[in-house]
C-alpha cells in the first residue's frame, strides 16, 4: 500500500495545525514511538530529528492562504526571453581522415559530475582528433555505484548523434586490450596521464597528452573531472560540448519509461491507483487527453549524511549529532575535509548551510505554493529520515517521491543503484513545471542549465538570504514571507549570461544558445 491511497486533498491550511502536532509528536517525545528503540543509544541519538527550529514559522505557514493572483503567477511558464537552443557547431561537423588513437578517460563522482565529465571527454577526443572509448565510471565511495556508462545512458544514440563529429568505440581493440582501470592501479604507466590540471587549456592537451598518442596509440587521462577549461575555447568545441549534454546523453529506455510513468502519475494522480495494482508501465497520457493535466513541482533535497557532515553546519541535532558527522568527516575524507573554522551563525550569513526540509518547506509556502500543491520529492536518503521530512509532509501532504508512485517490480532494475535512481530523478526533473533545489551542487548545476537551455522555469534558493532569515528568531510570517518573495523575484529562470570562469553546463547562453 503506497502512501498515494491515504493522501488526503486540504484546501486550506488552517486545519492542518493539529495533524502537524499529530506528526512532530513522535520527534519531540521519540522514547515513546521510535521504531529503533532497541538501537544502541549513540545510533538512536543521532537518528533522532530535533523539534522544528522554526515553529512559530511553520504555525503561521500552515495556517496562511495563498490568493489565485499569487499562485496563478507562480505557475506560469516563463515568457520567451529572446534566446534559443543552437548547439549545432557553426561549421559542417567533420571528422578527421585518421584518428590519432585512442582515449580512456576514468570518471569521478555522481552521475551530474560523470555528465560533465562525458562532455568535457568528448571534446578533448575532437581538440586532439582522436578516437573516444565509451568512459569508463569509477565506483564512487559515497554512491557506492558499480553501473557502467551502458547502464545508464543509451548507447548508440551517444555514438549515433556524435558520428559526423568524433569517433566513438564501445571497446578497445585486442591489441590495447591491457589498457584497464587495474593495469594503471598496479604502477606508474606510461600511457596513464595523471597530471592533467583542473580546468586544462587546449595547449595542454596538444602539449602533453599528444606525443604520448602518437607513441603509444593509447592515453589514459584519470582522475578526469573538470578537466578542461570554460574560457578560450574554439565555438564549435563549445558547441560540441553542449551537443553532448543537451543531445546525445539519453538516459536508457527503461529509465525513460519509468519516468515518464512517474510524470504521468503526478499531472493526473487519478491514474496513480490503477497504475499501481498492475506491474506493467501504463504508456504515457496520449496527446489528445481532454483532461485538465496537473502542475507539479519538482524539489531536489540534497540532505544526506555526506552533505551534513560536508557542509560543518548545525542542523538542531545536538551534541549527538555534531559527534556523528565530525567522526563521518574523519572516517570518509581523513581530514581532507576540516572541522569549519567558521561559526554556525557566520556559515548561514554566507549561505553556505544547506537548507533543511523545514527550512525549504518554508521557502516554498513563503513563495505562495500551498498544500494542493503537487511536490515530487527527488533525493538520495535524507539524513535524519522519515522525522526530519516530516515537517515538510505537514506542508505539503500531496508530496510524492519514486516509491509511493510506483511499484517495487517496476522499481525492480533501478534498486539499489544510485546512479540510475539519480537518472529517473533527473529524467521527471526535466518534465517538471518548475525545478527547485534546496543546496547547490552538481544536480542543482545541471538542471538550473538543462532547463535554461529548455527555457524551464527554475527558481534558484537565494542562500545567504535564507540564511539570514532564519536566524532571525523574532521575524513574523509577513515580514518573512516579503522578504522571499522579493529577493527570489529574479531567480526564477531569468537567462544570466556565463562569465569568464563559470561552467557551460550551467550557464549555456551564450555558448550553447542563440538570440531569437
Amino acid at each position: 500500500m503506497t502512501r498515494f491511497h491515504h493522501h488526503i486533498h486540504h484546501h486550506h491550511r488552517a486545519g492542518a495545525m493539529a495533524g502537524l502536532l499529530v506528526l512532530l509528536f513522535p520527534i519531540w517525545f521519540p522514547s515513546l514511538f521510535s521504531p529503533l528503540s532497541h538501537a544502541s543509544p549513540s545510533a538512536f541519538a543521532e537518528w533522532n530529528a530535533p523539534k522544528p527550529r522554526h515553529s512559530q514559522l511553520l504555525k503561521s505557514a500552515l495556517q496562511s492562504e495563498t490568493s489565485d493572483a499569487q499562485r496563478s503567477d507562480l505557475w506560469n511558464p516563463l515568457t520567451n526571453q529572446g534566446w534559443k537552443p543552437c548547439a549545432e557547431s557553426s561549421s559542417v561537423p567533420s571528422l578527421p581522415e585518421t584518428s590519432t588513437g585512442y582515449i580512456q578517460v576514468f570518471l569521478d563522482g555522481g552521475l551530474n559530475q560523470q555528465r560533465m565529465g562525458i562532455c568535457d571527454a568528448v571534446a578533448v577526443a575532437k581538440i586532439l582528433n582522436a578516437t573516444l572509448v565509451i568512459p569508463y565510471l569509477e565506483v564512487n565511495p559515497v554512491w557506492r555505484d558499480a553501473s557502467y556508462f551502458s547502464d545508464i545512458f543509451d548507447v548508440d544514440h551517444f555514438i549515433d548523434v556524435l558520428k559526423d563529429d568524433i569517433s566513438i568505440v564501445k571497446e578497445l581493440p585486442s591489441d590495447f586490450a591491457w589498457s584497464t582501470r587495474e593495469y594503471y592501479a598496479t604502477a606508474i604507466r606510461a600511457t596513464r596521464i595523471k597530471t592533467a590540471p583542473i580546468h586544462a587549456s587546449v595547449n595542454w592537451y596538444l602539449e602533453n597528452v599528444s606525443p604520448i598518442l602518437e607513441m603509444y596509440g593509447i592515453a589514459a587521462i584519470s582522475p578526469f573531472s573538470h578537466r578542461l577549461a570554460f574560457d578560450n575555447l574554439p565555438m564549435d568545441i563549445q558547441r560540441l560540448r553542449c551537443k553532448v549534454n543537451f543531445q546525445a546523453l539519453a538516459f536508457v529506455p527503461h529509465v525513460r519509461a519509468l519516468g515518464d510513468a512517474l510524470v504521468s502519475r503526478l499531472r493526473y494522480p487519478s491514474d496513480t491507483r490503477s497504475a499501481l495494482g498492475t506491474n506493467n508501465l501504463p504508456e504515457t497520457t496520449d496527446a489528445n487527453d481532454k483532461r485538465q493535466a496537473g502542475k507539479f513541482v519538482v524539489l531536489h533535497l540534497r540532505f544526506d549524511k555526506d552533505m551534513a557532515a560536508h557542509s560543518a553546519c548545525d542542523f538542531g541535532g545536538g551534541k549527538a549529532e555534531k559527534l556523528a558527522l565530525a567522526k563521518y568527516r574523519q572516517t570518509i575524507w581523513q581530514g581532507r575535509v576540516l572541522n569549519s573554522q567558521f561559526t554556525d551563525e557566520e556559515l548561514r550569513n554566507q549561505g553556505r548551510c544547506p537548507l533543511t526540509p523545514e527550512e525549504i518547506g518554508l521557502l516554498l509556502a513563503a513563495l505562495g505554493f500551498d498544500n494542493n500543491t503537487r511536490l515530487y520529492l527527488a533525493s538520495h536518503k535524507v539524513y535524519g529520515g522519515e522525522a526530519r521530512i516530516s515537517t515538510l509532509r505537514a506542508l505539503f501532504p500531496l508530496m510524492e517521491d519514486k516509491k509511493s508512485l510506483s511499484s517495487w517490480e517496476e522499481r525492480s532494475q533501478i534498486q539499489g543503484k544510485a546512479s540510475l535512481l539519480a537518472a529517473v530523478d533527473y529524467y521527471v526533473s526535466m518534465h517538471s513545471d518548475i525545478f527547485i533545489s534546496a543546496s547547490p551542487g552538481n544536480m542543482h548545476n545541471a538542471m538550473v542549465g538543462h532547463r535554461t537551455y529548455n527555457n524551464l522555469k527554475t527558481i534558484r534558493p537565494n542562500m545567504a538570504l535564507m540564511g539570514q532569515l532564519f536566524l532571525n528568531k523574532s521575524i513574523s510570517w509577513p515580514e518573512f514571507q516579503q522578504s522571499v518573495i522579493e529577493g527570489h523575484q529574479n531567480r526564477q529562470g531569468e537567462i544570466r549570461l556565463r562569465k569568464p570562469k563559470q561552467s557551460i553546463y550551467t550557464y549555456p547562453a551564450p555558448d550553447c544558445m542563440c538570440q531569437d
